[in-house]
């Protein structure tokens, strides 16, 4: 029988190699360069143009199914993304996203089936309280992922900094990483309690989770 496809030889990918060994030391990584600045753009642009078309709906806590709106916990607005509808913006986003999802399952073995994205945008003065990204009847997410789509300039001033609360040795620390353009944060959602500090300037992202069955 002719062999028609060749299989494709598996070749490591320094950056995915990182993502892992940060995410297994330290339950999180920070990395500068997932997307480049002109794929970052036309995400930008991307959030800016749904968000003018008035598409975006008040965020809640709790999962999607018994959502609550506690303008006290959380005030940003989102969207979610739909890879089936997505636009050329959002292709690009998935496709790195989907490349990510296949490294983890082939070298770590993490049996991640299924992904939800959303754009989230908080207006100045909005925040979103210390919690942590799993609920007590569906622990289906591993992985937690920010995107920050956030204008060039951007200044520690401006605010809407993301803090992770971890425990290294056993004793609580705090680590504070601001919403740079570009940033991409990706930490263990089960474990790792975070929250986003009050917004000085209109802050922008995309925010998801990996998930298992």
């Amino acid at each position: 029988m002719t062999q028609l496809f060749e299989e494709i030889p598996f070749v490591k990918n320094p950056q995915y190699e990182r993502i892992i060994e940060d995410v297994l030391a330290q339950q999180y990584c920070l990395v500068e360069d997932f997307f480049t600045p002109e794929e970052v753009s036309v995400l930008r642009q991307s959030l800016i143009q749904k968000h003018k078309e008035d598409t975006f709906k008040k965020a809640a806590i709790g999962n999607r199914v018994n959502e609550i709106i506690i303008k006290s916990i959380r005030g940003d607005v989102i969207l979610w993304m739909d890879e089936l509808k997505a636009n050329e913006a959002e292709l690009l986003f998935f496709n790195k996203i989907n490349s990510l999802v296949y490294y983890l399952n082939k070298t770590c073995f993490l049996g991640i089936t299924y992904k939800e994205f959303h754009y989230a945008l908080y207006p100045k003065g909005t925040f979103y309280k210390r919690h942590i990204d799993t609920f007590k009847n569906d622990d289906r997410r591993k992985l937690s992922i920010v995107c920050y789509l956030n204008e060039d300039g951007w200044l520690p001033e401006n605010g809407g900094e993301l803090v992770l609360y971890l425990e290294p040795n056993g004793k609580e620390e705090e680590k504070v990483i601001y919403p740079f353009p570009g940033r991409v944060v990706i930490f263990e959602s089960q474990i790792i309690e975070h929250e986003v500090k009050p917004v000085n300037t209109e802050r922008m992202s995309i925010t998801g989770w990996l998930k298992t069955r």
